[in-house]
């Protein structure tokens, strides 16, 4: 389990995010997030989508990946905190994880050059997806 720990995220205007156990239980907005925007964010191959590593419930999406876990019902699984982390800042909770930092700049290694010192999502994007993500409650078939 992990100890309480502060993070300093890059959010306008900077402000700490206090991780808890394995999760981020405060939203790094004051707007609520939007899952429509959600489930476009995810889904965008202009971007960084989700789909590159995990099957998500879109059947007319092919080509879904598989390195990482089905998101079909991760809502039943994890809650908005524990998917907050999960996309800030994963090695918290796996040091060799393969999954992005869609969040913090500091401290990365092999950066693309058009991400270089900047997040992949806003702190805006991130809750629109952590909305989107908490939606999804129905397991794989």
């Amino acid at each position: 389990m992990l100890s309480a720990v502060l993070l300093v995220l890059p959010a306008t205007p900077p402000r700490a995010q206090q991780v808890v156990g394995a999760e981020i239980p405060a939203p790094l907005t004051d707007s609520p997030g939007n899952p429509g925007r959600g489930r476009e964010l995810v889904r965008d191959a202009g971007n960084v989508t989700c789909l590159i590593c995990h099957r998500m419930p879109f059947p007319d999406e092919p080509d879904q990946g598989l390195l990482g876990p089905d998101l079909a019902g991760v809502g039943s699984r994890l809650t908005p905190g524990e998917l907050r982390l999960r996309l800030v800042d994963p090695k918290l909770l796996n040091a060799d994880t393969i999954m992005p930092s869609y969040y913090r700049t500091q401290g990365l290694t092999r950066v693309g050059r058009a991400y270089a010192g900047r997040p992949i999502y806003s702190a805006q994007q991130i809750e629109d997806v952590v909305a989107f993500l908490s939606a999804l409650k129905e397991a794989p078939p």
